[in-house]
């Protein structure tokens, strides 16, 4: 049997990613691997209510930060870990990355809380932690994203937000490729849809080979 891989999307709303992750799913597909789509905040019934506590209700920095590495242990134990386990590709709309780059950039938590936390609900059994193996990050100015997202539907608190809150949230995202460089992709998210999904094509399609080596 296959092992499982794990790999996520990042980036702020508007860059892309839902769009490209089914392209994604669709070249494992086609090469024969079962693939699980699942989404952070979310992936479980608890997780999908404490999503809309998440998006919809104003809360302290901390208590979001709880409740979204709460969502996330049910999310690991009830669908990832077991996913992985029986050889499954996961592909996955957000995963931790996207707390540090929020709850730690946008909002300003403290960075090494939320590694305690990470490590508290992420470790595992043999030691290490449960990380994406391949993380594509879609790079975007966020005044390009909020004029994507202008008609697109009424927006949660996050996007509601100004542009500046966006901007820590995308340093944030680079604070954290700069600790973890090996899992990174950056793709450059202003490009036209065939320019990005040419680019997410080639990423993946080089980590597929040198998996499979």
């Amino acid at each position: 049997m296959a092992r499982g891989l794990f790999i996520s999307f990042e980036g702020i709303d508007g860059a892309g990613k839902s769009t490209h992750m089914d392209r994604v799913a669709q070249m494992f597909r086609e090469a024969g691997r079962p693939v699980v789509l699942s989404r952070e905040p979310g992936g479980t019934p608890l997780s999908e209510k404490l999503r809309e506590l998440v998006l919809h209700e104003p809360m302290n920095a901390l208590t979001e930060a709880l409740l979204m590495f709460a969502a996330r242990r049910e999310h690991l134990v009830q669908v990832i870990e077991p996913a992985l386990a029986r050889g499954a590709v996961v592909l996955c709309d957000r995963f931790t990355d996207a707390t540090f780059a929020y709850q730690g950039g946008g909002r300003g938590f403290d960075w090494q809380v939320l590694a305690q936390l990470e490590r508290m609900v992420q470790s595992l059994p043999g030691g290490g932690l449960r990380q994406p193996e391949l993380t594509v990050w879609f790079d975007l100015d966020p005044h390009i994203a909020a004029q994507r997202l202008a008609s697109a539907r009424v927006p949660d608190k996050f996007e509601s937000q100004p542009a500046d809150f966006f901007a820590a949230v995308r340093a944030g995202y680079a604070r954290r490729m700069a600790e973890m460089p090996g899992r990174f992709a950056r793709i450059d998210a202003a490009q036209n849809i065939d320019a990005v999904g040419a680019d997410v094509g080639r990423v993946v399609s080089e980590w597929m080979k040198r998996t499979a080596a």
